[in-house]
């Protein structure tokens, strides 16, 4: 028999799709078929379902937690959800289906391990369903799982999911999707979200969470190129430890262990790691994406926002940076000769728009190279000037030190955020 222990791995994953594909009512099926709910929270959730006049427990309800979201039965803001198993830990982030709220679902895409793309079995693959699938790839989510939900609805037709699901294998052959998995479903009825339906006898592939527990993520972590970028100097004000320098900050990639050798960029200066700690005491290794102190052999001027990484494989230290950027701001679009801070790792500067390459049409992969700019939700590549160098690899490479978030100078709003395609 097998044995289980305490779940420690953690997988985030964001659901994606069209309005009112099920995202919402699949994630909140997945928390009452595992028993994650409390009984308030069910008891709430059927009260508002009943007062509504559904027949039925609307599961939806517990991730569309604002007002104007239950008022319109749809998705406006990214919901984030926690649940675990015996075998992993969960968080789920739940985004929005409409097109106007496309930066919303780049947001909680931007750090998934896996994207659930929705489809209704009665519409089969729709421009949001394209849309989603192609930021996803964009954004180098390493796990796709398309989810052909409703299957209820259409008798649990084997015909019509194979249907769909040819028609979107051949569209995700151009786009750069490493693992793609299909499942039908009915996030309602319940049907292969947790259990195997005998409604679904036909399909012999796994249930949905059978497959998000045991999908492999440990080899999509970058444990090659080291990047530690520095967040925070401690230096305790206490005489007793006075001589006390550690470096704090998130692990980007990579694996660090006390004595190896380093070098901190900017100033390229080379030492060993003399420890590394947590808060619950020094470890023998870090990795991503862990939040350690490191303490350096030698006594080096390092600051909030460089970045230690080994002397043979360093990141690129680029002002010029192409990238593709989604546009998030509704009252001003993107455009050329426009001035913004750029916030990247730890490290802050300023940036230019020095040019406006193309606008990307998300639906149709057209190009649009003569581009007046980029509005609402719109994407396109650009290219930067910053007026410090950023220390980044290319987004392919790591998606860490590869992205990067555009702020008004104005109005301290994050107005874009961007993936570096070419740094140099």
């Amino acid at each position: 028999m097998e044995t289980v222990t305490e779940p420690t791995e953690l997988l985030r994953f964001a659901t994606a799709g069209s309005v009112d594909d099920g995202k919402s009512t699949l994630i909140g099926r997945l928390l009452y078929d595992t028993k994650t709910l409390f009984d308030d929270q069910l008891a709430a959730v059927e009260a508002v379902s009943s007062a509504r006049g559904d027949d039925y427990t609307d599961l939806a309800l517990l991730t569309d937690g604002l007002r104007a979201e239950r008022e319109q039965g749809i998705t406006i803001d990214v919901a984030y959800r926690y649940f675990a198993t015996p075998r992993r830990k969960f968080i789920i982030a739940d985004t929005p289906g409409h097109i106007q709220y496309t930066r919303n679902m780049v947001t909680g895409a931007s750090t998934a391990d896996l994207a659930l793309i929705l489809v209704d079995a009665r519409k089969g693959l729709v421009e949001q369903s394209r849309r989603h699938a192609f930021l996803c790839s964009l954004l180098r989510v390493p796990h796709m799982v398309l989810v052909v939900n409703k299957m209820d609805l259409v008798d649990y037709s084997q015909e019509v999911f194979e249907r769909i699901a040819a028609e979107f294998t051949a569209f995700a052959t151009k786009l750069d999707v490493p693992d793609l998995t299909i499942l039908p479903v009915s996030a309602l009825r319940g049907d292969n979200v947790v259990e195997r339906s005998p409604n679904l006898s036909w399909f012999e592939g796994p249930s949905l969470l059978h497959h998000l527990e045991r999908v492999h993520i440990a080899s999509d972590r970058n444990l090659v190129d080291v990047r530690f970028p520095v967040q925070y100097v401690i230096r305790p004000q206490s005489n007793k430890y006075r001589d006390y320098r550690g470096y704090a900050g998130q692990v980007a990639s990579g694996v660090l262990k006390p004595g190896d050798e380093v070098m901190v960029l900017p100033s390229g200066f080379t030492t060993t790691i003399a420890s590394i700690s947590t808060a619950d005491g020094e470890v023998a290794e870090a990795y991503p994406p862990m939040s350690v102190t490191v303490r350096l052999t030698d006594e080096l001027d390092v600051s909030r926002g460089d970045l230690i990484c080994r002397p043979n494989n360093r990141p690129v230290a680029a002002q010029d940076v192409d990238a593709m950027i989604c546009w998030m701001d509704e009252k001003t679009p993107l455009q050329r000769g426009r001035k913004y801070a750029i916030k990247h790792t730890t490290r802050s500067a300023r940036t230019i728009v020095k040019e406006l390459q193309y606008r990307l049409d998300i639906n149709t992969l057209h190009r649009d190279e003569a581009p007046d700019g980029l509005a609402l939700n719109e994407i396109g590549r650009v290219r930067l000037r910053t007026t410090v160098p950023l220390l980044c690899d290319e987004y392919r490479r790591n998606r860490s030190t590869g992205g990067f978030i555009v702020i008004d100078e104005a109005t301290n709003r994050t107005v874009g955020a961007g993936i570096i395609v070419e740094a140099g």
